[in-house]
Order: structure tokens, then sequence, then C-alpha cells
């Protein structure tokens, strides 16, 4: 029995006519707005004649359908089983009630809000593929609408204010429907069937072309897009603004162009991501494995680092109306890499498609300040960088960059945690312990900044936010935790943050566990984390690894329990250990730092701080190796020497990311002040790719009075510096470099004797260590795991703070 489609009304049989009719109530928690979840069940309910309604709730949708038990038995089948690609059922609970007369089929009743949200807002998405042929068909009522978007595709986390996901609680609510879109939205045969940000060219947003300094913007619409494409033929910089901020653009096979952005931005030698129009054209620049192919296509479409094709060919100057050369040498100066992107909004689809080339796009900001989002505030900020700006009129609610992904031995590494990926949560499980309810709030660490909310049983991270020198993005991130707090109804009842005292994330959690705390005078109780120890819990979080582990954390520079800068560490982690959660059974060798954070931008510090260390450097012996005497002036080495002698501002550590950087400078691979942190260790890395041999340098191991093994680097430098005076090849020095550090892993983890080894931390960015080490530690009987979802950088510090902690509240 069931209703006959357009026969009239729906009448169910009541309990009296037909006992065995039964009512479900289905409540579903996970990701299930925004993804075209209530359409779903709204067409497999009246596929199966089923009576009942749906609605949005703060906590997910929640569902009462009534029907015979076989229909009801399909219906919860499917609903797992065929659920829309983008949507998540983390929780399914059902009750079972007495059946009742319904006078219609299955509806969509409007949402119903409550105090205490848990619904999870999806990340903004790639267009989809029907909008891309509604953008393209010149008979579509959307042809070249900058801004169509469905039910599986468009902005999400960017439009939304408040939970549950409902046009009035996004930014397009200042837009009316018009009749037609109206329909569509109503429509439950239409794709566009309940999408929130529906909009076409007659009701929707319309885009602006502004110049700096205006008042008004000088076009709109087409003719906006037009203004921009000419300017950048002329090789102009426009900021454009996309789904979470504004990007700067310019013609990436322009020299003069790129140049001049790097001058403006204040970005000398730091690689800039270029947008492709489509994947044939890219595929003629760079290697593209399925894996690769896939990630750009998906709906996250992040940034993602490829090896670039010695044969590209030079640019088809048909394609544009000025002559075409191959890309710019400096988009990615001395790299073998290329970030690169494909168009991820039907704005960016149009404008590559009409300049026909590929385009710079580097994030709106001025270097160490936070992205630009919002129209006015990019006229100003960026008005010394851009020569025009295509902007729009939809509001931003919250900002957000772009994703950065590589693939690493087969599986995707994201670097960078943002767009298409954030607030996307992480169900706290296989843990070892019940999960407490007590709401938590972790404040990351100082660079690369997130934010982590644990919020009933689920993690989540907000969108990377940048590093904290500056106060601008010290207020990004308390804007962020306010919108954050605003979409959950989140009050945390404790804190968690990095143990060193100086990063600008400690110092905010130390002012919020007062300013938060129902009672200033009682703050919420504050847990810092080591951070070498966070770096450990995300990447068992992440993974679902229960412990015990040993975890290889190799980074720049985090504090340490003993209050030396850490960097080079292997700890053994147990589960349900008390504070600090982990002990420490070895790590490298430290050594000086002379002038201390200045080191992360001069490697050639600490390649003196290692050549001092080994007594071959000195004020009555000031002679340099030939590769590392340019980088000092007589005064200069002088002056560093004696801090050195007299142990004055140089503090000592065991950083691995440190010994890159030494390593780096004596082997002449890098400028004597970079302009980005890591770009030595890049160098190392790149150089050591074109070797492929298999040897290794020596270097020590010792456990003094029974503490941790302490591994020593000294054998090693040695070594290659009897190399580089010999004359070996810098490619071979590199590569043996980090044969020798990988061999180290596996000593270690045979004298500690835990099966599960866990990679993390900065270092582990570098696609060769990690992809060489996995197969070693494999082949030695180790199970090894290391982060893919969340960044094994400073991105992930949060996530593994929560992870710390929540043992210590349930304990």
């Amino acid at each position: 029995m069931g209703y006959a489609r357009g026969s009239g009304p729906f009448v169910r049989p009541t309990p009296s006519q037909d006992p065995s009719v039964q009512r479900l109530k289905i409540t579903i928690n996970g990701l299930v707005q925004g993804v075209g979840f209530r359409p779903f069940v709204y067409g497999l309910a009246r596929e199966l004649d089923l009576g009942g309604w749906i609605c949005n709730t703060s906590q997910g949708v929640m569902i009462e359908v009534q029907g015979y038990p076989r229909q009801l038995a399909q219906f919860l089948q499917r609903l797992s089983q065929d659920k829309p690609p983008h949507s998540r059922l983390d929780r399914l609970t059902t009750q079972v009630f007495e059946p009742v007369s319904l006078p219609e089929p299955f509806t969509i009743r409007p949402s119903q809000g409550t105090a205490d949200p848990s619904a999870f807002v999806l990340p903004d998405l790639a267009t989809c593929s029907p909008c891309l042929q509604d953008l393209w068909d010149p008979h579509n009522r959307r042809h070249r609408y900058p801004f169509t978007n469905c039910t599986h595709c468009g902005p999400r986390y960017s439009i939304i204010h408040n939970l549950p996901y409902d046009r009035p609680r996004t930014t397009l609510a200042q837009f009316s429907l018009c009749p037609q879109c109206q329909g569509e939205y109503e429509d439950p045969g239409d794709r566009r069937f309940h999408a929130q940000p529906n909009a076409c060219a007659q009701c929707g947003p319309r885009l602006e072309f502004w110049r700096s300094g205006d008042e008004q913007p000088q076009a709109m619409a087409e003719e906006a897009l037009q203004r921009a494409i000419d300017h950048l033929r002329q090789g102009q910089i426009i900021a454009v603004k996309g789904l979470g901020g504004f990007q700067l653009m310019v013609a990436a096979h322009q020299e003069e162009a790129v140049q001049r952005l790097r001058q403006r931005k204040q970005r000398p030698h730091k690689p800039l991501a270029v947008m492709f129009p489509d994947l044939p054209i890219l595929e003629q620049y760079c290697d593209v494995s399925p894996a690769e192919a896939h990630l750009l296509q998906s709906a996250a479409a992040p940034i993602v680092l490829l090896t670039r094709r010695r044969d590209s060919p030079t640019l088809d100057p048909n394609r544009a109306s000025n002559r075409a050369g191959n890309l710019a040498p400096s988009l990615a100066p001395d790299n073998p890499n290329l970030g690169v992107m494909l168009p991820t909004t039907p704005l960016h689809h149009l404008l590559l498609r009409d300049y026909g080339l590929p385009l710079v796009a580097t994030s709106g900001n001025v270097s160490g300040d936070p992205l630009c989002w919002q129209t006015a505030d990019a006229l100003v900020c960026l008005g010394s960088i851009a020569d025009g700006f295509l902007s729009h009129d939809r509001p931003i609610a919250r900002p957000v960059d772009d994703s950065i992904v590589r693939v690493v031995a087969g599986e995707p590494l994201v670097l960078r945690r943002a767009r298409g990926y954030a607030p996307l949560p992480l169900t706290v499980t296989s843990t070892g312990f019940n999960p407490p309810t007590t709401a938590l709030l972790a404040l990351g660490g100082h660079f690369k900044n997130t934010l982590a909310l644990y919020h009933q049983g689920q993690v989540i991270l907000s969108p990377h936010l940048g590093n904290l020198d500056s106060l601008r993005s010290r207020d990004r991130v308390q804007e962020t935790l306010e919108t954050l707090q605003r979409l959950y109804n989140f009050q945390p009842q404790a804190l968690a943050c990095d143990a060193h005292p100086d990063y600008g994330s400690s110092q905010m959690a130390q002012s919020l566990a007062r300013i938060l705390a129902p009672d200033p005078a009682q703050p919420l109780p504050l847990f810092p984390v080591q951070h070498h120890y966070a770096h450990v819990r995300a990447v068992m979080a992440e993974q679902q690894i229960p412990g015990p582990v040993l975890g290889v954390v190799w980074d720049g520079l985090g504090y340490g329990l003993d209050g030396q800068l850490w960097g080079g560490e292997f700890l053994r982690v147990i589960p349900g250990a008390a504070a600090p959660g982990f002990e420490r059974v070895a790590h490298w060798r430290s050594f000086p730092l002379p002038g201390g954070d200045r080191t992360a931008r001069e490697p050639r510090r600490s390649a003196l701080g290692l050549l001092f260390s080994l007594g071959l450097v000195s004020r009555d012996r000031p002679t340099l190796p030939p590769t590392l005497a340019p980088y000092f002036s007589p005064a200069e080495l002088h002056l560093l020497l004696q801090t050195l002698d007299r142990h004055l501002y140089c503090p000592a550590t065991t950083s691995m990311g440190r010994l890159f950087d030494g390593v780096s400078a004596l082997l002449g691979l890098c400028p004597p002040v970079t302009s980005f942190e890591g770009q030595g260790a890049m160098a190392v890395e790149f150089a050591a790719q074109r070797s492929d041999t298999e040897s290794t340098y020596p270097w020590g191991i010792d456990r003094p009075d029974q503490g941790p093994w302490i591994l020593d680097w000294e054998p090693l430098v040695r070594s290659l510096l009897a190399d580089l005076a010999q004359g070996v090849a810098v490619e071979t020095m590199a590569r043996c470099f980090h044969n020798s550090l990988i061999q180290s892993m596996g000593c270690v983890a045979q004298r500690v004797g835990l099966e599960t080894v866990v990679l993390g931390g900065g270092c582990f960015q570098n696609r060769l260590l990690l992809e060489t080490a996995i197969p070693a530690l494999r082949s030695e009987g180790f199970r090894t795991h290391w982060s893919q979802q969340f960044p094994p950088n400073d991105g992930g510090l949060a996530l593994g703070q929560v992870a710390a902690v929540l043992p210590w509240l349930t304990n």
C-alpha cells in the first residue's frame, strides 16, 4: 500500500486498519547539513511509499517515518548505503513509537533550533560538474554566472552564521530569491532543492571591479570580469575575492610581473602557488599521478605539490592576446616542485578560461599579516600590492585560506588544513579511555596556528590561522574562537596550550582562562602540553592508535621539560600515563644556536654552532670551510664567536630542523639569510633527491647514567666536512645525510622495543625522509604511522593537545 504519485492525498492506514504499521523517530548526528541530505531522504521516503517528515536541528537531522516493517528496514539500510557523497553519519539512533494518521506524504519541515548545537558544518566545496555545465551552456539562465552552486558544491563554512544550516542563518540572507530560484529551491526533483546559497544573476551576488582608492566600483558583473582580465594581460596584479578571502593573482608566465608581486608582497623566495585552467594544460608542466589528479579534482580542490616536468613545453601564445613563454623562473626558485591548483569556484573557472593561461594564486595578505577577506579592508591593506580588485557583494562570514596537500607514500599528506577540509571533525575513538564530557579548548602553537574544540566526543580543528607574530594575527585567532563558540554554542571548561611560556598562543591561553571563566577570580583549568608530545598525540588521535608507541619527533624548536630547546626527540608514550604523558628515551646531541631565534632565518648560524661544538672554529681560529666563509664578514664572525665563547644568548638545542639548516649552510645550498623558515632544509632535501647512493655517514649513540640514549652527530658532520674538502658531489653528501638519519630511527626503535613507531613534526614534511623511513622501519618489523589528514607540522599541535589532555581530565 502507499500513495499513487499525483493521484490525490496520501492516506496511511491507521493502526486499527493494519496493526503491522510502525513509526520510527530517527536522530542523526554528523555531516548531514549542506550536503543534500534532506532532499535525499525526501526522495528515498517517497520512493518507498513512506510517510513522515525530516528537518534540520542544531544536532543534525531528525526524521519521523511511518510504514510497513519491510519498507522501514530498507529505508534504514539505504540511509547509510546510498547517502550523498559529502555526508557522514556519525551517530544514528532509532526509537519506535505508536503510528499516527498522516494526512500527507513525506515532507521537509522547517528547521528546529536548540541551545546546544552539535551538528557539523561542511567545508566549502569546489564547483561540481553539473554546475559547470550550466556555466558554459549559453542556453542556461546561469550561463557565465560566477556564483552558481547546488547541494553538491559551493560555499558552506565561509557563509554560515549559526546552526542549523538554513538560508536565513547565512550571508545569503540579504539576497531574496527570484521566482525561478525559489521554484528550484522548493522543487524536490531539482538538485538545488533546499540549496541554501542558491542564486542567479537576477537575484544573487554580483561581481565588482575596484581600483585602489576608489569609493565605488568602476564596473559590475561581466564588465568587471573583463576589466580584471585586461589588467592581467597587461602584467598587472589583481586581488580576487574567492570563497574565503582574497587571492593575489598575476600572469604566471610573465617573469617581470611575478617579480613585481614578490617585491610588493615582500616575499622574495617562498614558492608561489599557480592555478591552471584545466588538468590537460597542467599535465604539460608537472608529473601528475592518479592520486594527485584525484586530489586536484576533488571537492576539496587543494593546492597540490607536484614535481615539475623537465620537458615542459612553451605555453601556447594563441590562448592569450599577449606573448607567452614558459612559466616564470621565479615562481619557485631552486625548487623541483610546484604548488598547483585547478579553478575552485565558478568565478575562477571563468577567469582562467577567458585568460587561457596559468595564473599565480597566492594568499591575499601582506607578509606576516592574516588573510584579507572583506573588500573595504582589502582595498586598504592590499592597496600597495594590487593594481585592481575583482570583488563581489556576497559577504564572507569567516575567512579561510587554501589548503596545501602532497602525496607521500601513496597517501595524501595535508600540510595546511583549511578550505575543503576544515572544520570537518575527528571522532575521538580507540583512545583507551572513556571520552570525558568536559568542553576543552586547545590554543595550538605560535607558528601555523590552529584552534581545536573538543565537543561531545568530537574534535573540531579550525582552519589554518597562520603565525602569531603580529597583533592582527592574534586578533584573527580571537575572532575565529568567537565565531566557533557562537556556531557551536561552545563554552570551554578547560584549556590546553603549548608548554612554551613565550608563545603567543600560550599567552592567549593564560588570558582566556580568566576571561572565559564564570568567576574571573577562579580561572579555568589550563594544561600546558609539551610540544613534541603533542605532535605524537596528534598522529595517535588521527590514526586511532591506542599505544604504547615510540614517537620519533623531529622539527624546529620546542620547549623541553628541562628548559632546553628540543627538536630531535624519541618519546615513549604509554596510554593513561600521568603528566607529562611520556618518557624521553633518546634525543640528538645538543649544540648552541648563536643568536637564538635568529637561526630560524639564518642557517649559517646553526652551521657555526656545530663547528664551534666540534672545536673546529673559535676566536683564536676563525677559519671556516670555503662554502661557509662567504656567509660572514670578519667583524660579524668575530662577534658571533665571542658570544659562543661566553655562552651569551646561545641557547642549546637538539633540533633536527636546525641540524638540517646547519648542513644546508655547510654544503653552500642556501643564502646567508633565508626569507622563510625551512628554506635551507628544503634545499638539502632537493639536493638529496638527485642522488641514489645508499651510503651513510657514521654517527654515535651512547647512554650516560642510564638516562636517555644520546645520538651524536659529530662523526656525521666530520665525515661530511671531509667529503666536502675532497670535492664529493653535494647531492651525494645530502643523500648520505638523509640515509644516516633514517638508519638512526631503526637503531633507537630496536633498543626501545615497541612495535609501533609514530613519525611526527615538521621535518616529516620532507617527502624523501618520510618515504624512505617508512619502508626502512617496516622492513625491521615496526608498524609505522604518520600524519595524513592533519598537518605533521605545528598546524596539528592543537589536535595533539586535545588528545593529550583528555586522559588527564578523565583521570
